[in-house]
């Protein structure tokens, strides 16, 4: 349900200012209990897509989405500074390479069931939306950058990616060929590879991996 909101928000089906509605009209609406609707209402209002307004004439209205970066086929909305978070995403685009071929070469038994347990966390984030697998991505990148003993780019490089997450609102895909479902299919599945070359130790499979990334994957 939030993510179905967010979209409409995203496509100004609601403006700001605008009311989305209330927990009734969005519980009859959608057919959903009334605890899943209020989850989905402070999904939006944590995303900053919406505001809750309570009172008589209250209920949930569309904000504004915040500037919008494109790369490639993502379109991220932030609260500030686009230009800075699109240059943080090109950097930490430049150490990718570096970092993952690092972890490959150094990974221990317990960073292979970290990042094993986190790309689980990915694949089933992808039924939450967009965002969420955005996030989920997150996660597993900043816990890989982690293994590297370079100190600066791992530091570097996990700056970069917090800078972009305390900027990000919400993230989407553009009017692309692909469907939802087949966008995020190919991202998992290219994370999956990423993943288990690094497992592996195969530099020359990472490296691959990590070129596929850079050219699907858009903004993670």
């Amino acid at each position: 349900l939030a993510s179905e909101i967010e979209q409409q928000i995203l496509d100004r089906e609601f403006k700001p200012g605008e009311l989305i509605g209330t927990i009734d009209s969005l519980r009859e609406r959608s057919g959903f209990a009334r605890s899943t609707v209020a989850e989905a209402i402070r999904l939006l209002a944590d995303r900053g897509l919406a505001e809750i307004r309570p009172g008589r004439g209250g209920g949930l209205f569309a904000t504004a989405a915040g500037p919008m970066v494109k790369i490639r086929h993502t379109l991220l909305a932030v609260t500030d500074a686009p230009t800075a978070v699109a240059e943080a995403v090109a950097v930490r685009e430049a150490l990718e390479v570096l970092i993952d071929v690092d972890a490959a070469k150094h990974r221990t038994a317990t960073d292979v069931a970290d990042i094993k347990k986190l790309l689980a966390k990915l694949k089933s984030a992808a039924a939450k939306g967009t965002t969420t697998f955005l996030l989920a991505n997150w996660d597993l990148h900043e816990r890989i950058a982690l293994i590297s003993p370079n100190q600066t780019a791992s530091a570097l490089y996990l700056s970069m990616t917090r800078f972009v997450r305390e900027h990000a609102v919400v993230a989407t895909h553009d009017a692309s060929p692909e469907s939802a479902t087949e966008w995020l299919h190919i991202r998992i599945e290219t994370h999956e590879e990423l993943v288990n070359a690094i497992i592996a130790g195969d530099t020359r499979r990472v490296k691959i991996a990590v070129d596929k990334h850079a050219g699907l994957l858009d903004v993670e």
